[in-house]
């Protein structure tokens, strides 16, 4: 059973970082904790490292992360001691690992680390990687990098589906010759359409080989990327400026009318400070829509007229202005060499590259040959990435109303870039577009609908007009009802034009709920919606309810709170075992709200008499086994209870906020249960995780909801 996966490019720049980004996204849904491994770095700055231990929570200190620095490689290697070198790392390797941990390693470039220099005494790189992997009792994922072409004997380029058979054979046999155990193959940024081409020269191989596609968003360098390298200051502009990609780079030098006929789509201006015209051209240019620029770098180290920089700021253009000291020329050639990097400052990248890994690997064989036994627990990292993967597996089409928002707008490229859903954005066309370019986000996969002007409005006008005519609505009344973005997108669902609805990032809970209880109304045989958090703690998952909607439920309705909660918790992993929580554990209290809680726990036992739950229990005694040993010792909830009904919406809602602001805990939700259709809601607070888990979660309440009977 492989405890640990050696990432290993073939040649400098295969593009290993991408195919370990996905392999550890897959690994963080299987084992308890995840470990990372560099043979080598340029020093414990390495930008991998820092990406993979921020996203998967890893604790270890970087300096434990990896075996020498080059300089240190290059030493032992110029003096004929390799030996030495591999002696070091994996020393430092056996030393990083813990127990319980399945460790990543991403293999580092030795023979050939940059174009001028060559490592004198290097082993070959194959070679390297297959002994490392060896001593680490490592699986071995190499990665073959179709983008780089070399001229054959027959005058075609290596990049031709012949011809990467070929490397890929050859990768594979030599491997296997040197003992490594081949795990697969990854053959990263293959054209598409040449991909059944490659896979048929490759199939006779015992194992699979992947084609991970050429994205050009991956590529392409970001300004901040291209500033730093350059070592620029910046005179306008912030940070998602900063974000913008670089896919292609224009000199300023000719008069207006020329220079705007040459502008595209993520071009990053380079032209002398000196020229005011040009500045402010391209900044009209871009906040009129007509072109979504990169960003403006200027030479010469001239500072720009004042003037026009106070202009292009009050237009507000969302560009980064640039300065740099070189000429032009050189800015262009130095900007034209700065490659991309994947690195916990550019998340979008990251995200992009999830996605071009996980719609081309089977990621559910990969882990079946990785074969690394998956945990019987749910941690949090585990809870939140299995969302993805689940709403993956059975796509459903989404309605986010709140279309114009820029954390909404961030969030559906993640999630179109994801797979995780299909996406119906409401609001004007044209204005959603005009601030996605401003964003320098891609939401072309995602349908955008304008409730005032949608050929549906008369449709939905008049079907909430029948669900509503016992409450006096008119057919003219519910016409203005349906233009309001909450009503349009749950009429939408309501008729079948989307499976489920997501809003709240700036609405309140009351207006995005209020027209899911007039219109979809709840499930048959249950008497009340609800909600629930799911409260990702440190080591596990756990479900509180109702911590959003029902301020003071009577027994019947918590009942329904608990077998609803039950059922949510299920469906998303959880075992549950329900507390039901007062002030008084068992029989040692009374009142009125302790006769509460225990009418509800009995109402729950008859109706789901399978279903593991106690009442009235405190707090402490549902979750801490010492306790519970000490208070209620027979019960099969207390101490290891998953789901918590609380009596009333004043103690749910402060103890889920007290949780996650004292434990450090993600509290993902409120997730609505109960609806004959998915709608959730969003805090006004939410980050674009938030929303991106939230409409995983819709969309896997609408698979659950479809399946059923």
């Amino acid at each position: 059973m492989a405890r640990s996966v050696y990432v290993a490019g073939v040649a400098r720049g295969a593009g290993k970082s991408v195919v370990a980004l996905g392999v550890a996204e897959l690994l963080s849904r299987r084992v308890d904790r995840l470990g990372v491994f560099r043979p080598l770095v340029a020093d414990a700055s390495d930008r991998v490292l820092a990406l993979l231990r921020e996203r998967y929570r890893i604790t270890t200190p970087v300096e434990q992360l990896y075996g020498a620095t080059y300089a240190e490689a290059a030493h032992l290697l110029a003096e004929g001691r390799s030996d030495e070198l591999v002696a070091t790392i994996v020393d430092r390797y056996r030393m990083a690992s813990r127990p319980g941990v399945t460790t990543l390693v991403i293999g580092s470039d030795i023979a050939d680390r940059d174009e001028d220099s060559r490592y004198p005494g290097a082993p070959h790189e194959l070679t390297f990687h297959a002994r490392l992997a060896a001593e680490f009792g490592s699986v071995v994922l190499p990665v073959v990098d179709a983008h780089r072409r070399r001229e054959g004997a027959d005058g075609r380029g290596s990049h031709h589906p012949e011809d990467i058979g070929d490397q890929v054979r050859a990768v594979y046999h030599t491997l296997d010759d040197l003992g490594a155990a081949v795990l697969a193959i990854v053959v990263n940024r293959l054209p598409l359409n040449e991909r059944n081409a490659l896979l048929g020269c490759v199939e006779s191989l015992p194992i699979p080989v992947y084609a991970v596609p050429a994205v050009p968003e991956l590529s392409a360098p970001t300004v901040a990327e291209i500033g730093i390298a350059l070592h620029a200051s910046m005179i306008v502009g912030d940070e998602a400026a900063l974000a913008r990609d670089v896919r292609n780079i224009i000199v300023g030098g000719a008069t207006v009318p020329t220079f705007l006929d040459y502008l595209s789509d993520g071009c990053l201006v380079i032209t002398p400070g000196d020229r005011a015209d040009l500045i402010v051209a391209a900044c009209a240019a871009h906040g009129a829509g007509a072109v979504s620029l990169a960003g403006i770098m200027l030479t010469l180290g001239v500072p720009p007229d004042p003037r026009a920089i106070q202009l292009v700021q009050r237009m507000d253009p969302g560009l980064a202005v640039l300065s740099v000291p070189d000429d032009s020329f050189s800015t262009v050639r130095e900007a034209s060499r700065i490659e991309a990097r994947l690195s916990s400052t550019t998340l979008k990248k990251v995200e992009v590259a999830l996605g071009a890994f996980e719609d081309s690997v089977d990621t559910a064989g990969l882990g079946a040959r990785i074969a690394v036994a998956r945990s019987e627990r749910v941690t949090p990292m585990m809870f939140e990435y299995d969302l993805i993967e689940r709403a993956r597996a059975n796509r459903r089409r989404l309605v986010l109303p709140e279309g114009g928002e820029e954390r909404v707008l961030r969030a559906t490229e993640v999630l179109l870039r994801r797979g995780v859903a299909d996406l119906t954005l409401l609001g004007e066309q044209s204005e959603i577009n005009r601030r996605a370019r401003e964003l320098g986000v891609d939401i072309t996969g995602a349908m955008v609908v304008d409730p005032a002007s949608s050929p549906w409005r008369e449709q939905f006008a008049q079907l909430y007009a029948d669900l509503r005519k016992h409450k006096g609505t008119t057919l003219d009344r519910a016409r203005d009802s349906v233009t309001d973005v909450n009503y349009f997108g749950t009429l939408m669902v309501q008729a079948g034009y989307a499976d489920g609805m997501v809003s709240g990032a700036v609405h309140t809970t009351a207006a995005t709920i209020r027209p899911a209880f007039e219109i979809i109304k709840t499930r048959p045989g249950v008497g009340v919606a609800s909600s629930v958090f799911f409260m990702c703690l440190a080591d596990r998952v756990l479900v509180y309810g109702d911590c959003a909607v029902n301020p003071d439920p009577d027994a019947e309705q918590l009942a329904d709170i608990a077998i609803s909660s039950a059922e949510t918790a299920l469906r998303f992993g959880v075992e549950p075992r329900v507390a039901m929580l007062s002030y008084s554990t068992g029989t040692s209290g009374s009142g009125a709200e302790v006769a509460k809680v225990a009418r509800a726990t009995a109402l729950v036992r008859n109706r789901c008499p399978n279903l593991l739950v106690e009442g009235p229990i405190q707090y402490d005694a549902a979750i801490d086994p010492e306790v519970a040993a000490t208070k209620l010792p027979d019960s099969a909830v207390a101490g290891s209870a998953t789901v918590f009904i609380f009596p009333d919406l004043n103690t749910g809602n402060n103890t889920y906020k007290a949780v996650q602001r004292s434990a450090r805990a993600v509290a993902v939700g409120p997730v609505l249960q109960g609806l004959r259709r998915p709608v959730n809601d969003l805090s006004r607070g939410a980050t674009v995780t938030d929303i991106v888990n939230t409409v995983a979660i819709t969309a896997i309440q609408a698979a659950g909801e479809s399946n059923s009977p």
